[in-house]
């Protein structure tokens, strides 16, 4: 068994991680951000889901910038190929699933 406190955790860097769990190719990370990403498409599905702190998801439909804001307990489900980048308001801890070959 492995026990990770994804609410109080915390990288050395923005965006930094702690894998928590692979099963195959699918990954399940733990992430620390005080930082936006970069626009980016995943090759495969990703679950998002914020667990502390609230997420601003930029993304792209139809040539247009959209955004959602995501608060602590929110699941998002990126499909192949959206066009995303996640804005945190101070602080965020973010459980990742994805494809370790997703980018």
């Amino acid at each position: 068994m492995k026990l990770t406190h994804t609410k109080s955790f915390k990288a050395d860097s923005a965006w930094g991680s702690e894998l928590i769990a692979l099963f195959g190719d699918i990954s399940v990370r733990a992430h620390w951000t005080d930082q936006p990403y970069r626009w980016h498409k995943n090759t495969g599905r990703e679950v998002f889901m914020v667990v502390d702190g609230t997420v601003d998801m930029h993304y792209r439909e139809n040539g247009k910038e959209e955004m959602m804001t995501l608060q602590a307990g929110d699941a998002l489900t990126i499909e192949d190929g959206e066009e995303h980048v996640a804005h945190p308001r101070g602080e965020a801890r973010i459980l990742v699933i994805e494809n370790i070959y997703s980018e």
